[in-house]
């Protein structure tokens, strides 16, 4: 990766979803999801972005969430190394 794009990297993107329960937010939470999303969403992103994603709720079942990007931290742009962190949307 440039220096530029390393400049550019986020070092973490606040996301914010709905719906806010439980189940998604176990969902979230795991190490492959966000692995997921770091692959998916690679690249610029702006406050205020949607993503419509579904996630993995146990017993092979799963449920739709939409995830709103609502803050960034030092770049504009998700990378490889881009923390996540999530918050239940209001």
């Amino acid at each position: 990766m440039s220096e530029q794009a390393r400049r550019e990297e986020a070092t973490r993107v606040g996301l914010a979803y709905a719906p806010a329960d439980e189940e998604i937010a176990d969902g979230l939470d795991a190490d492959s999801f966000r692995a997921y999303l770091r692959k998916a969403h690679s690249g610029p992103v702006r406050l205020g972005e949607e993503w419509t994603e579904f996630v993995n709720c146990g017993c092979g079942s799963t449920r739709d969430v939409t995830l709103t990007v609502v803050s960034l931290t030092d770049g504009e742009a998700v990378g490889e190394s881009t923390e996540i962190s999530y918050e239940p949307a209001t």
